[in-house]
């Protein structure tokens, strides 16, 4: 035992440090007036920064905002990620070269997938401005109209989002026991039953992990909102992570930051709990 904690206490003390150090201190600028103009821990203000957190509209706003685009990523992810999953599951020649494609969006960095995005959906220079032009139709400012700014930025957070999602549940089909599978197919069940009432079933947990990994990192999107909307047009795309940093670095309110990030951080730990009773219960 002695010999067991002594080989692991240089990795809890880095632990401590890298994590469990700044989560304290935040926590404790969070009940403070911090300020970047004003650098001192007192006066405390206890929870008035999370009070005037649910007193703010804005920060409701954003709040609505960031569950309904964690909600169209993380769905449109699972469903096409796993669509891609049982295609490359197949047997077919070539699937090295579509495994090489598919993994080439999840390699660029965020902010790399929204400069490319960025050109590609330029309301002037934009390629797809000019296809839609040449056809006849009226191309739409993508990220200046409030009605498409929030959707078009979960395309294109899905599209780098995709290839993680798709590859994770890929190892999951190949990971499955091949004994219910043959089972269904010798008792004749067609391809629908068999993935319905089968395959899913099976890959439950895998799409479990997948679910809380992307939830988790849908919430704290921040680098496309920063290089493609800036939060707007408006406070159309002004996500939570966003917001807080606007808070942090723009109002130089530290402390009221930090209260707003722990609010993030129970808002993502509530959804994760629920996610992992909803999917784990029965499996």
């Amino acid at each position: 035992m002695r010999v067991g904690a002594a080989f692991a206490a240089p990795a809890v003390l880095v632990l401590a440090g890298v994590v469990a150090f700044p989560l304290l201190y935040a926590l404790l600028l969070s009940f403070s007036s911090y300020t970047f103009l004003k650098p001192t821990l007192v006066p405390f203000v206890g929870l008035a920064h999370y009070l005037e957190a649910f007193r703010d509209p804005y920060f409701l706003n954003s709040v609505r905002l960031t569950a309904l685009y964690a909600a169209i990523t993380v769905g449109l992810s699972l469903a096409v990620g796993l669509g891609i999953a049982v295609l490359l599951f197949q047997p077919a020649p070539g699937r090295a070269f579509f495994y090489a494609v598919i993994s080439i969006p999840m390699l660029i960095a965020p902010v790399g997938v929204a400069l490319l995005w960025k050109m590609i959906l330029h309301p002037e220079l934009g390629i797809v401005t000019y296809l839609l032009e040449r056809a006849g139709l009226t191309a739409p400012d993508f990220f200046g109209d409030p009605r498409y700014a929030l959707f078009t930025l979960a395309l294109v957070d899905t599209w780098q989002q995709v290839s993680f999602v798709a590859l994770v549940l890929l190892a999951g089909l190949r990971s499955l026991p091949r004994e219910p599978l043959e089972a269904a197919l010798v008792d004749g069940a067609s391809f629908p039953q068999r993935f319905f009432y089968v395959t899913l079933p099976l890959l439950r947990p895998v799409i479990g992990v997948v679910l809380i990994l992307q939830t988790i990192a849908e919430l704290r999107t921040y680098d496309l909102v920063y290089v493609l909307t800036r939060g707007g047009p408006g406070a159309a795309t002004d996500l939570l992570a966003y917001f807080i940093y606007r808070k942090a670095f723009l109002g130089l309110d530290l402390g009221l930051a930090s209260a707003l990030a722990y609010l993030l951080l129970l808002f993502t730990l509530v959804l994760v709990v629920f996610f992992y009773r909803r999917i784990y219960r029965e499996a």
